[in-house]
């Protein structure tokens, strides 16, 4: 059962999106950047405020994703992306992105905090990081 409303081209869209921002990271790292963007549209907080819709989320400036402003974010979606771009929809999360709102490639290490919201881990080379449930429950 879908946790968000979309449809199939808002579907292919979150699959580009995950696919742009961690490819290289495999399905794992790809799943974890679609929690993010379902926690976004769930949140209804923070910078999130308003954010009903995938499309919403992925072109939300400022403070949305980077991968639109790339190139490579308009190639076709395939199946697999699709597939795992509807887990997420569903409601699969995937630690520690699970209720995570930001994520980034920092050059080093990760820093403990970032725009005020707690590191919940690294996965390769990407950092999460969570808002409290007191600021965002929504996404808890």
């Amino acid at each position: 059962m879908a946790v968000i409303k979309t449809n199939t081209g808002q579907t292919r869209l979150l699959a580009r999106l995950m696919r742009a921002e961690a490819e290289g990271e495999g399905s794992l790292g790809m799943l974890m950047v679609g929690n993010v963007g379902v926690n976004r549209i769930l949140g209804n907080c923070l910078d999130f405020n308003n954010i009903r819709s995938i499309r919403d989320m992925v072109y939300q400036s400022p403070g949305g994703f980077e991968a639109p402003t790339k190139s490579y974010f308009y190639q076709r979606a395939r199946e697999q992306d699709i597939r795992l771009a509807q887990r997420n929809i569903n409601g699969e999360r995937f630690w520690p992105a699970s209720n995570a709102l930001w994520f980034f490639r920092p050059t080093g290490n990760c820093p403990s905090t970032w725009f005020n919201q707690a590191n919940t881990g690294r996965y390769k080379n990407h950092c999460f990081f969570s808002p409290s449930s007191a600021d965002c429950p929504n996404v808890y």
